[in-house]
């Protein structure tokens, strides 16, 4: 029993991360029917914007809560920024001038790809950038080991809040499960009744007619982008608190997973990122125990598999544009 419980509870911790960096794709999906594979480089330049912030400050581990809290804060900050900034310029010089040109989907699909490795290999190049530049002196704390794993200090103690037998609950679980449901809560609240929103899920459901309206579909469009690339940066900080590493090259799988669990609960509809998420981390966690850790993604993919053959549209196969307040 107590293996069953620790398997949920992390598994529906990851599960929160996934959901919340799925975000990113089954937004832009809903608006723009394009799959953003350059996404998952968006959440990993938000994790390296989330340890250099800590780099910045000189955090160290056991610090006082306030000021751990505070230093988290800054970096949730700067990793979000970060994320967003990087979303609007993929926005702006992968997608814009295809959309503008009524490209076909396969084009802009390998747009995002294309623009998926190049800023995966810009950060795993960043120490050559810094050399060019003549700033790998004053830079070193941010350049060195570039192609290697970065760790993340993390300022707040990770403590034991929950033993029941030999299960636990740590304070760093208990901080991810809850701030990744608080942001998609409020994400969704934001699509639903918000006035920002309405545009959004009008561009989704009728681009034509909602310009008609006077909706401006260019800035739709971008702010679609800057929302997932904010949520994603949320997920990066996420991340590094559970995980605490990261690496120019991060994205890759956990960018298929994320677009697996928008897929799973139905792409297009924000709760069915939370659902999707929170299925597959649960899966995975299951998987690794039943069959082994190596089984672990097989079982998480082919449950996608399964999910679809009966129920091609995902868990909840409501689109974006057709979300009701």
């Amino acid at each position: 029993m107590n293996t069953f419980l620790d398997l949920t509870f992390t598994g529906l911790v990851v599960g929160a991360v996934y959901g919340l960096f799925a975000l990113g794709y089954t937004l832009v999906y809903g608006v723009l029917r394009l799959i953003n594979f350059a996404h998952s480089e968006v959440f990993m330049w938000g994790s390296f914007a989330a340890v250099w912030c800590m780099t910045l400050f000189g955090a160290r581990a056991g610090t006082g809560v306030l000021p751990a809290i505070g230093l988290l804060l800054a970096a949730l900050v700067a990793a979000m920024l970060v994320s967003g900034g990087v979303a609007l310029l993929v926005e702006r010089v992968a997608y814009r001038r295809l959309r503008e040109k009524n490209s076909p989907p396969l084009v802009a699909l390998i747009s995002a790809i294309g623009a998926s490795f190049v800023l995966s290999e810009l950060m795993g190049l960043r120490d050559r950038v810094a050399g060019w530049l003549n700033l790998s002196g004053p830079l070193a704390p941010y350049v060195d080991r570039a192609r290697e794993y970065t760790q993340f200090t993390n300022p707040l103690a990770n403590v034991e809040i929950v033993n029941l037998g030999g299960f636990s609950v740590r304070s760093n679980q208990v901080i991810v499960l809850v701030a990744a449901l608080l942001m998609m809560l409020a994400l969704d609240q934001f699509v639903r009744r918000s006035r920002l929103g309405r545009g959004v899920r009008a561009v989704s459901q009728d681009p034509e007619a909602a310009a008609l309206m006077g909706v401006n579909q260019k800035r739709v469009i971008q702010l679609t982008f800057l929302i997932g690339g904010l949520m994603a940066g949320a997920a990066a900080l996420l991340y590094m608190i559970h995980i605490g590493v990261t690496r120019f090259n991060i994205g890759f799988i956990l960018g298929i997973k994320a677009f697996t669990a928008a897929v799973l609960g139905g792409i297009g509809n924000i709760r069915g990122a939370l659902l999707g998420g929170l299925v597959l981390g649960l899966a995975e966690n299951y998987g690794s125990q039943l069959f082994g850790a190596a089984w672990k993604d097989v079982v998480a993919f082919a449950l996608l598999v399964v999910v679809l053959l009966f129920r091609p549209t995902g868990l909840l196969g409501e689109s974006l544009g057709k979300a009701r307040a």
